[in-house]
């Protein structure tokens, strides 16, 4: 997608703190976090929410995979942690592109929101 922040930032257009990095998926530090740890996952290919996901493609599953290894990496598999994917306006996705939040570091409310 030409406009889209998170496949401009997987091509290296946008800088960000990136912390994973595969052939597949990228996750990057949230600019705003909302716990002591908040980063982004999402595929390098573009699709615009969870809804567009073809059937029978896994990039759902080595987002979560990624996700694992993330909650390891920064200390909060043990303590536990929150994945949220956001979708469609009254789900409050800001960016077309589909991606989860990983949040952990704190204990956090329900409900979130």
């Amino acid at each position: 997608m030409e406009n889209c922040l998170f496949c401009k930032i997987a091509k290296k257009e946008i800088s960000a703190e990136v912390v994973y990095d595969d052939d597949n998926v990228i996750a990057i530090k949230d600019i705003n976090p909302q716990a002591p740890v908040h980063i982004l996952i999402f595929p390098k290919e573009h699709y615009e929410s969870i809804l567009t996901v073809p059937a029978g493609n896994n990039i759902i599953g080595e987002m979560h995979i990624v996700a694992n290894r993330l909650a390891l990496k920064f200390g909060i598999a043990d303590s536990g942690f929150r994945l949220v994917n956001n979708c469609g306006v009254d789900g409050r996705q800001t960016v077309d592109h589909i991606h989860y939040h990983l949040l952990g570091g704190r204990s956090l409310g329900w409900p979130p929101g």
